[in-house]
């Protein structure tokens, strides 16, 4: 017997509900040509950050700052978040809405600069929650956050598998072979315990072992 189920995929990223702040900066970043969460996503990575009580969060490419609304979303009002992203524009975008949102300015830092140079540059295990969203150095940055996260801290992969890139041999483009190499790494790495859901353009979350 053939039952239509209906596209779950779709029904599930209309669930949540966008801000106006949300849906202006996700419309800015399409003019920027910035790479932000889904709604889905997003939603997500709120959830996550209340449910682990993050306090101290670093995001890996801003976008045009979706993401970090939805990490506030999430987040305790003593919740600081520092984003990083190489294009200045970006930040200039994150910064606009942020403000424009409410969120004081002593509870985010907005970085612009190469990834891999700036993680290299932050604390060790100082960091509740990352969000890895950004290719660039996609592999390196990944390495970098067992040293940044604090025990049983949480790692995410934000479109780990390019809407399917990835699951695809046959694609051997230099984006989709660091994502494969990414999430592959963490899947071999027993300090991780790791789940990847297809949802958005897939989602990798991974806990740093104790």
């Amino acid at each position: 017997m053939n039952i239509n189920r209906g596209d779950m995929a779709q029904f599930a990223e209309s669930y949540p509900q966008e801000d106006f702040f949300m849906q202006q900066a996700r419309k800015n970043g399409m003019e920027l040509g910035a790479h932000d969460p889904s709604a889905g996503v997003g939603s997500l990575i709120a959830l996550l950050v209340r449910s682990c009580g993050a306090t101290s969060i670093v995001e890996v490419g801003t976008g045009s700052g979706v993401g970090g609304l939805w990490i506030f979303k999430g987040a305790d009002s003593s919740a600081v978040l520092t984003s990083i992203d190489s294009e200045r524009e970006h930040a200039a975008s994150a910064k606009e809405f942020f403000e424009e949102a409410g969120i004081s300015s002593q509870r985010f830092r907005l970085i612009t600069g190469r990834a891999i140079d700036v993680a290299r540059k932050l604390a060790d295990t100082n960091y509740d929650l990352m969000i890895v969203r950004s290719p660039e150095d996609i592999v390196d940055v990944v390495q970098e956050s067992y040293r940044l996260l604090t025990e049983r801290g949480v790692l995410i992969i934000d479109n780990a598998l390019d809407g399917g890139r990835v699951a695809d041999a046959t694609q051997r483009d230099f984006q989709t072979i660091a994502r494969r190499d990414a999430v592959k790494s963490i899947k071999d790495d027993s300090r991780w315990q790791s789940t990847l859901i297809p949802f958005g353009g897939g989602i990798l979350i991974a806990i740093k072992s104790a």
